[in-house]
């Protein structure tokens, strides 16, 4: 099996690949249609490939394809005796999909005590488990009542249900406001971060540039570092487009995959461990976690944990990703 590097979760005793996968994609598609043996095989594969290259964290969320990511990711678990001994499983909590409430309902954010206790009871079900080693809250809520989530999530650790908590999307003010109520700290924040979307690093940078008109992510990744949040990225490649852009991408897409493949060249290695390794790279500590349903995506993508980048290296991609100097 292939050693990947690991992070240890600070405030935990969870010891981490450097890098994740996702399940967002892995149930099919978004709506109620029945699950097929194509995608329980599917799954199979792409999580037993994860494993074989050293990846031991599976990001889940219960409303990723309805419910069933979290179904077959419970096949395999029911299915390999050994697996959920291997891997950390983190799961998260709190939206409601349109038409999930009632026929022609929106998007509601739910983080009242019955739907996070709901939520993750039913999520444990559907993975053929009985605890989740981490829990986040999914996105911020607007009716966000933070004693509400402190209850349910005493509930939840002391029932045995959830090792360790933590949030998704968060701002550092958002999470400040949680954690004067919740007694368990939050060991991480999940965000979509890239060489595209960067606005938690570029927020530092662009500090009191008085040449952009910028509205940062206030210190979110500076405050996690602070309070040993580990952050992870989301959508670390941008969905692909770091590599394949498409015909409308702007030219700064187009000049930054160019760019990133003449790296990959360069360091004999993949486009994809470029940008993951760009990600790596970050003091922070940044765990990508990988979203694609394709298994040698997984092989070119785990190359990232040998990857070095330079310091020009890493400034020129961010000012190639960025369409202008850094300041």
């Amino acid at each position: 099996m292939f050693q990947m590097k690991t992070y240890r979760i600070p405030n935990t005793d969870l010891d981490v690949s450097r890098i994740a996968f996702g399940t967002g994609g892995l149930g099919g598609t978004w709506d109620q249609a029945p699950i097929t043996q194509d995608l329980r095989d599917r799954a199979k594969t792409l999580l037993h490939t994860a494993i074989e290259l050293g990846i031991n964290f599976i990001d889940l969320a219960d409303v990723y394809t309805w419910g069933k990511s979290n179904r077959v990711v419970g096949d395999v678990i029911q299915n390999t005796p050994s697996f959920r001994e291997k891997v950390i499983l983190q799961s998260k909590a709190g939206i409601k999909l349109p038409g999930q409430i009632a026929a022609n309902s929106t998007t509601v954010y739910d983080f009242s005590y019955e739907n996070l206790i709901t939520s993750v009871e039913t999520t444990l079900e559907r993975l053929k488990t009985d605890y989740l080693d981490i829990l986040l809250l999914h996105r911020p809520s607007a009716l966000v009542e933070p004693e509400e989530v402190a209850r349910a999530f005493d509930t939840l650790h002391t029932s045995g249900k959830v090792r360790y908590f933590g949030v998704s999307n968060h701002t550092s003010f958002q999470i400040a406001l949680l954690q004067r109520y919740v007694d368990q700290p939050f060991v991480v924040n999940q965000v979509e971060l890239n060489l595209l979307h960067n606005d938690l690093i570029n927020d530092g940078l662009l500090f009191n540039n008085q040449e952009q008109l910028y509205s940062g992510a206030h210190g979110t990744l500076d405050y996690c570092r602070q309070h040993d949040i580990l952050i992870q990225a989301w959508s670390p490649v941008a969905k692909g487009k770091l590599f394949t852009p498409p015909e409308s991408a702007s030219e700064i897409i187009k000049a930054t995959a160019i760019k990133i493949d003449q790296m990959a060249k360069k360091h004999n290695t993949t486009p994809e461990a470029i940008a993951i390794g760009w990600l790596l790279h970050h003091p922070a500590k940044i765990q990508p976690i990988l979203g694609t349903l394709k298994p040698h995506r997984i092989v070119d993508s785990v190359r990232a944990d040998d990857v070095n980048l330079s310091r020009l290296e890493w400034y020129t991609l961010l000012e190639i990703a960025n369409g202008q100097s850094v300041p």
